[in-house]
């Protein structure tokens, strides 16, 4: 099974932006005490996505490496990396590391990448978008090489691939959860879909549209209709809707109306946003009154 648990699962998300490490510590601290939570949710940016060029951003990948101790048993997930920003043989030892840190409960959200003042400022390629979607396959055919249990020993792995061709790749030591942690994958339109059919176990909706239910079913029907032409269990795969719990108890309450309409249109998982920047507090009010009236309407 690759769905989280047989029933509704709620995640929390705090996006690293105009956020210092000490305030998300203390966050996630509390995240911890909270049973209300199975997943903790970052973003991926080098600035702020909101500006196009600058403003504050930590790496996820490290940020979750520090962030873990605090939330014993939880999953720990990217909603989403961005493909252009990590070589994905180097990707697969991160999210190796991250899987054993949580004992298997690592979920790799990844995405082709988007935003070009960030791959601008830092030099860093955006191929237009045939070629990043090119590479972005080649990159889940990476990570599922490194993934196997052929890569667990030598000889390791071969890969025949244009852009990242592996010649006797090892992965050890090897992730605790076996085939590698569970993927979950950004994609929108037409190629996006296939690929999430074929290599994904899990599909989160745009971070950029929380709440937007109806986007959220038409992708759904299309994930599902593509899971089975590719001859698997669309049951058998999580979709997860996003809302965003804001500083004020009228968006709390919107936030709570949006998640059970998420619910109602087929998700088995919600990613609850939270400002990261007002910390504990507006973690403990979302929990409150966004989480666990979801929870006890749908257990």
């Amino acid at each position: 099974m690759t769905r989280l648990a047989p029933g509704l699962t709620i995640g929390f998300k705090t996006s690293p932006q105009g956020v210092d490490l000490a305030t998300l510590d203390a966050a996630w601290r509390l995240a911890g005490t909270l049973d209300v939570f199975d997943v903790g949710w970052v973003n991926d940016h080098l600035t702020d996505s909101a500006l196009d060029r600058g403003g504050s951003s930590l790496e996820p990948l490290t940020l979750l490496a520090s962030l873990a101790h605090h939330v014993p048993g939880k999953w720990l997930g990217t909603a989403v990396l961005s493909n252009t920003f990590r070589h994905p043989s180097m990707l697969a030892k991160e999210a190796t590391v991250l899987d054993n840190l949580t004992g298997g409960r690592f979920i790799l959200g990844l995405g082709a990448g988007w935003h070009p003042g960030e791959h601008e400022a830092f030099g860093i390629p955006l191929p237009p978008p045939v070629e990043r979607f090119d590479r972005y396959e080649s990159s889940l055919r990476v990570l599922r090489a490194l993934f196997s249990e052929e890569a667990r020993r030598q000889p390791g792995v071969d890969l025949d691939d244009p852009f990242v061709p592996l010649r006797g790749a090892t992965n050890e030591p090897g992730t605790v959860r076996r085939g590698g942690p569970l993927v979950w994958l950004g994609g929108q339109k037409r190629r996006g879909i296939e690929l999430a059919a074929r290599f994904a176990d899990g599909w989160p909706m745009p971070g950029n549209m929380p709440g937007d239910v109806g986007y959220f079913a038409s992708r759904r029907d299309e994930i599902r209709r593509a899971l089975e032409a590719a001859g698997r269990d669309p049951d058998d795969f999580s979709f997860a809707g996003q809302v965003v719990s804001r500083s004020t108890a009228s968006s709390r309450r919107e936030a709570l109306a949006a998640a059970e309409a998420f619910v109602r249109a087929g998700a088995d998982h919600v990613i609850v946003g939270i400002a990261a920047a007002e910390g504990p507090a507006a973690l403990a009010a979302a929990a409150r009154e966004v989480a666990e009236p979801l929870r006890a309407r749908f257990g």
